[in-house]
């Protein structure tokens, strides 16, 4: 099949140390703290208290909001806390904490009832499933797009372009079988006609086993992309495969499409087979200030230092902790801060590794430009941001930036440009909410 190369983008060593690192289970942490929020959209309200018996898989918060996805319990055990804690950012967020009693026993799993489209979706948010490599999209919403968007392709995003994480690689290479299921489940629901697997070429081994598993299946056609970072992105997997672009502010069902993670469509498969709601995740941990770098296969809500410890500690105080890729991750200020729904790695960086550089002046050398995927000024919006000229940011259409660190990566002066468009977006949205008010 034919592709077409992403605008843009840089070349980061890839850092796949754990790539032969087979999945392992670690066992039952001390506590779990589940989020009330872990995906865009509404809150969810939870629905048990202090003192409280729950079981695994039981749904401990919900809410009748669409663009949300009920969370449940990873542990059999007490409710020891429902309160505000700080997750990330500088808001706090309604947690529930749960002290596990080591049995594990199990609320009352049953598979769901699948019959028709309706059946699929209410079973999708049943599960609690969100985007598992991004920002914890409800799933169940991104299947039901409005019913003038044209969708004709289902893109399974296995590129995984961001350093040292290699956990959708080992859903390639561990759960072949259960990926393919997924997305026949998808195409057969929602009568998309064809899916395409992105995934990069520096995975050949696992590029190999989905092209073996799909050759009786002329509706799912594997693509071997180019090793470029963001290929990953949606907005650029979208291209990087089909040709079309999502227009500013739009979805990508408005360009004919749906994206879904290559870990989201085999855990699919597998609640429609069992009712085995998301309660845990493959997680990738690595950093030069680890022991032993692994992937490990670890319950929502496990508190990292409890991860970092299961893979033989740390080698060294780290000079920065990231729940993520070193591209677009987000720094932890404790190790006290919950495995979410959406964590596919946690690194630990030595203190050399993680010290921030200095910013020098902007030379205009338009580095940043020509690696900018997404056609934008990032220079300008830096400019404009540092002065506090908010005002001038939507004439360089800040909302339409992905984030994805290409233009600090292209950088000679190190400036912080992905911390000054955050700031930018937030001025903008507060300067909205203000208008409407």
């Amino acid at each position: 099949m034919k592709f077409f190369r992403i605008k843009g983008g840089v070349h980061p060593s890839h850092h796949k140390s754990t790539k032969d690192a087979t999945t392992v289970v670690m066992g039952l942490p001390s506590k779990v703290v589940i989020p009330m929020v872990q995906h865009l959209g509404a809150p969810c309200q939870p629905l048990v208290k202090k003192g409280d018996t729950v079981k695994v898989g039981q749904v401990i918060g919900n809410t009748d909001a669409f663009v949300s996805a009920p969370v449940h319990a990873s542990v059999s055990g007490t409710v020891t806390a429902v309160e505000p804690r700080i997750i990330s950012g500088s808001r706090p967020i309604l947690c529930v904490e749960i002290k596990p009693d080591g049995l594990q026993e199990l609320d009352a799993i049953e598979p769901p009832v699948v019959t028709s489209k309706e059946d699929f979706l209410k079973a999708v948010r049943a599960s609690g499933l969100t985007g598992l490599g991004g920002a914890g999209f409800p799933t169940h919403v991104k299947l039901n797009p409005p019913k003038d968007a044209k969708v004709d392709t289902l893109i399974i995003n296995a590129a995984e372009c961001e350093p040292y994480i290699t956990s959708d690689y080992r859903e390639c290479l561990e759960n072949t079988a259960g990926i393919i299921e997924g997305i026949e489940h998808v195409l057969k629901w929602t009568g998309i006609p064809k899916a395409f697997i992105g995934i990069e070429d520096n995975k050949p081994d696992a590029v190999e086993l989905l092209k073996k598993a799909t050759m009786s299946k002329p509706n799912i056609e594997v693509v071997s992309l180019p090793s470029i970072y963001p290929q990953g992105a949606e907005k650029m997997l979208i291209y990087a495969l089909t040709g079309r672009q999502v227009p500013p502010g739009k979805l990508p069902a408005d360009a004919g499409c749906i994206v879904l993670n290559v870990t989201s469509v085999a855990f699919l498969a597998n609640y429609i087979k069992t009712g085995m709601p998301l309660i845990k995740k493959r997680i990738t941990v690595d950093g030069s200030a680890v022991k032993y770098p692994k992937n490990v296969e670890v319950l929502i809500g496990t508190p990292v230092g409890e991860v970092f410890e299961f893979c033989g500690g740390l080698k060294e105080e780290p000079g920065k902790l990231i729940m993520g890729g070193p591209m677009m991750g987000v720094a932890l200020y404790s190790l006290e801060l919950p495995v979410l729904k959406n964590t596919n790695a946690l690194l630990a960086l030595s203190e050399q590794e993680g010290k921030l550089p200095q910013e020098t002046a902007c030379i205009r050398c338009g580095r940043c430009v020509r690696a900018c995927p997404m056609n934008l000024l990032p220079l300008e919006i830096d400019r404009l941001a540092k002065a506090s000229q908010f005002d001038e940011l939507n004439k360089y259409n800040i909302m339409d930036c992905i984030e994805c660190g290409s233009c600090v990566f292209a950088c000679p002066a190190k400036r912080l440009i992905v911390q000054s468009i955050r700031l930018g977006k937030d001025a903008l949205r507060r300067a909205s909410a203000k208008k409407q008010a």
